[in-house]
């Protein structure tokens, strides 16, 4: 199992070089669509995604991590294709919802496939470790992927869409080289019952294991408000900064530095963990930092800067709260739970992503940010407030 550990690595790699990723909006925006049309597409994504991500969570506990990779790949591989070729909405309509499916089905297969292959020994002293190199690895890719898709893009979309199709066929041919952890085997040889009700038993005992342990569905709910935040920041912000005359390759660049942020921070994650005390601790202050950098970016014509802290924050965010809700998630569910997760995230960008889209058509990007800072101080007041009173229950 240990041969995973290196083989995931080398996934990800592949994974996250998504040569599209900083240039997608810009790329349709530039065949005539509108930012209405883009807020559409994005949802439809994300609706798709909140349908699916039980299902192909439950599918990877139930049967194969491996193949629910595969089959990820291969349906993002058809979405890439459609992207680059079609024209219309409703292709385009379609690309998403294939690009929606192959992340559900890596979202929560991907890390309960990595989890599940350390020694239950060492399981909790390395796991974190490995997650930060994980994310390093992750931002990266990232990083190569904004600028070589940024300065390829200056050139020409075609070359952009060729040399990612390539990498996603590098990727699947990794994917097959998993082999499936032994949890995992013994989940496969349950036998007696029909395949939609061992979906139906898997996905309701996980919803058990979620209201059992109130603190799993809070940060679960928490953790992906923040980064629906984050997110429709990082696909908006393209179309802002390419209004007011920045090129492909200077947003690439911008979001390159916070990557490359993101990345350091969460390789050190454990040790800044261990110097604050825990896990918990750095989940309490973080959000402060994110919400002072979304008003920077609300107020301030130097939003880049400000972009950069939240890259900062993003990674140490991401492996602490991952690191404290695995421990939590008994392994024969694990799959499906983190499956929640992204479904939660789904959830918000549904209502998130259009309306930012909606409010930048109809007054201006720069009023919807100003209105995500807003939205962001009032959940902030909810979260701490909510803590407050955990603890004094507790006390």
């Amino acid at each position: 199992m240990e041969a995973n550990i290196k083989k995931e690595y080398l996934f990800i790699s592949f994974y996250n070089l998504d040569l599209t990723r900083g240039i997608w909006m810009i790329y349709l925006a530039m065949r005539g669509f509108s930012l209405i049309e883009l807020g559409m597409l994005e949802s439809s994504f994300h609706i798709t995604s909140f349908l699916m991500e039980i299902p192909t969570g439950a599918v990877a506990d139930l049967w194969s991590r491996k193949a629910s990779r595969i089959l990820g790949r291969v349906f993002y591989l058809s979405s890439l294709f459609i992207l680059f070729l079609a024209t219309g909405f409703a292709f385009q309509l379609l690309g998403f919802v294939l690009c929606a499916i192959g992340y559900n089905l890596e979202s929560g297969a991907g890390e309960a496939l990595l989890y599940d292959s350390l020694d239950m020994k060492t399981r909790e002293s390395r796991y974190m470790k490995i997650l930060g190199i994980k994310e390093f690895i992750i931002q990266a890719s990232s990083i190569l992927a904004l600028l070589v898709g940024g300065f390829l893009a200056t050139r020409g979309y075609d070359l952009v869409f060729a040399l990612s199709i390539t990498v996603v066929i590098l990727s699947l041919l990794t994917a097959f080289s998993f082999r499936e952890p032994i949890v995992h085997q013994e989940i496969k040889s349950i036998e007696g019952l029909h395949w939609i009700k061992k979906l139906k038993k898997q996905t309701l005992e996980s919803l058990k294991v979620v209201k059992s342990r109130r603190q799993i569905a809070f940060y679960l709910i928490f953790s992906e408000l923040i980064f629906s935040f984050t997110v429709s920041l990082f696909f908006y912000l393209q179309n802002y900064w390419k209004n007011i005359g920045f090129s492909e390759f200077h947003i690439g660049a911008v979001f390159a530095g916070a990557s490359l942020l993101s990345g350091l921070t969460s390789l050190f994650a454990q040790k800044i963990e261990q110097k604050m005390g825990g896990e918990r601790k750095l989940i309490l202050i973080l959000p402060l930092f994110l919400l002072m950098s979304l008003w920077g970016i609300a107020l301030s014509p130097w939003k880049f800067p400000f972009y950069l802290v939240i890259g900062f924050m993003e990674g140490l965010l991401l492996v602490a709260i991952s690191h404290y809700i695995n421990r939590l998630i008994p392994q024969e569910y694990r799959a499906t739970v983190l499956s929640f997760q992204s479904m939660i995230f789904s959830f918000f960008m549904i209502a998130l992503f259009p309306l930012i889209g909606w409010l930048g058509e109809t007054f201006s990007l720069n009023t919807a940010f100003l209105i995500m800072a807003i939205t962001g101080s009032l959940i902030s007041v909810f979260y701490y407030s909510f803590r407050i009173m955990t603890k004094e229950k507790n006390s």
